[in-house]
């Protein structure tokens, strides 16, 4: 294992447009800071962001990972441009050709596909703890390791949706085409959901979970509608907000398999493929 990110690193660190990238990444990462500087005052009207409880524990959690799953596709364009990178710098054919195997290959895309998700989740655990002990309202050791699974989510949700981007990379062999065909997919799904609105209303939400991109979103439910102002506002003009956000293992179960799926049909693509 060690040997192979061994390998993957050393290309990664001689490729520029990849340490920009993820240095971008990690940047807006921490820039989530910046939200409790959002501060102003109209008249009477005083709002700062910090005050709406979104830092206190334990919902920093899921507001936060929520948050910073939107940036994830700063690190897919490293992930889908190392693969294009294989193909137009034939590091993969002489990879081969110096006694790496298939398997030995795909397995060193995979696990640099898990350190970036570990990189990542242990990242937003500091920001978040640093932030929630600084502005949360609570501070019981009991309360702030309450929903850390929001964290588990986050980290299947990048395994998951990286390895997606890996699978592209390999069929497309071009960075800007992976990226483009991720796109096409996600119009596929919105048709999909569109149809199955109009022609299978109640069954929906047990058609949609399936689909990769959806099982992906359906980890990480939106957190807005557990805000206390929120709910406030909702109530006034009497609307219900009330829903299970919760993170559900059958979402985890989902997610799981679809990564399964695509590493597996990454090694057979690259296995019955001619290099």
């Amino acid at each position: 294992m060690f040997r192979l990110l061994n390998i993957e690193f050393h290309k990664l660190k001689h490729n520029r447009a990849s340490k920009v990238l993820s240095i971008i990444y990690f940047g807006l990462l921490t820039c989530i800071a910046l939200i409790a500087a959002i501060k102003f005052d109209i008249g009477p009207i005083k709002f700062h962001l910090a005050d709406m409880g979104i830092f206190n524990f334990p919902y920093i959690w899921h507001f936060n990972t929520y948050v910073a799953a939107i940036l994830k596709f700063f690190l897919l364009l490293v992930i889908v441009s190392m693969m294009a990178n294989e193909y137009s710098n034939k590091t993969l054919k002489q990879n081969l050709i110096d006694g790496l195997s298939k398997k030995e290959f795909i397995l060193s895309k995979f696990y640099t596909v898990i350190v970036f998700s570990a990189i990542s989740t242990v990242f937003v655990f500091i920001v978040s703890l640093t932030l929630g002990l600084v502005y949360s309202d609570y501070d019981e050791f009991a309360i702030i390791t309450s929903d850390l699974i929001y964290l588990v989510a986050f980290f299947i949700k990048l395994v998951g949706f990286f390895s997606f981007g890996l699978f592209l990379g390999i069929l497309v062999k071009r960075s800007a085409f992976a990226i483009g065909a991720m796109f096409v997919w996600l119009i596929i799904e919105g048709f999909i959901k569109g149809f199955s609105y109009w022609k299978l209303r109640d069954y929906v939400d047990e058609i949609m979970q399936f689909l990769p991109l959806e099982a992906m979103s359906n980890l990480i439910k939106e957190p807005f509608s557990r805000l206390g102002a929120v709910k406030s506002v909702a109530n006034q003009i009497g609307e219900d907000l009330s829903r299970d956000v919760s993170v559900q293992f059958t979402d985890i179960l989902i997610v799981s398999a679809w990564t399964f799926v695509f590493i597996y049909m990454s090694f057979s693509l690259l296995k019955k493929r001619d290099l």
